[in-house]
């Protein structure tokens, strides 16, 4: 049995729990979380691919969002990743998370090695 407090942090370093269904919504102009938080796509991720290039250590500075359902409207759907969980993606291109914004707004990841971009509807 793993400790309840264990298990929080054990969630947090995922990126955090998945979400029966991801509420996406815009805020500024960019596509934000359930949290507020700033989500972003990843330019080797391919469009449509069903699949997302940012595994492993990527996903430590990157999490996901995952959810088993996709979010209602238009252009939203899921993708398996590599460790079997569902990623949402936005008009075929998954989100994720910048690990280094803090709060609601912060859009640090955007221009991130040139590859890395603010999601926008």
């Amino acid at each position: 049995m793993i400790p309840f407090k264990t298990l929080l942090v054990a969630l947090a370093v995922a990126g955090g729990p998945t979400l029966a269904q991801a509420q996406v919504s815009v805020h500024d102009g960019a596509l934000v979380g359930p949290s507020g938080m700033t989500l972003y796509t990843f330019d080797k991720d391919a469009a449509g691919s069903g699949k997302s290039a940012c595994n492993d250590g990527c996903a430590t500075n990157w999490p996901p969002l995952t959810a088993t359902t996709a979010p209602s409207g238009e252009g939203y759907s899921l993708i398996q990743r590599d460790d079997g969980t569902q990623q949402v993606a936005y008009k075929g291109k998954p989100l994720y998370y910048w690990s280094k914004d803090s709060k609601p707004g912060d859009k640090g990841g955007d221009g991130k090695i040139n590859l890395w971009h603010t999601a926008m509807p």
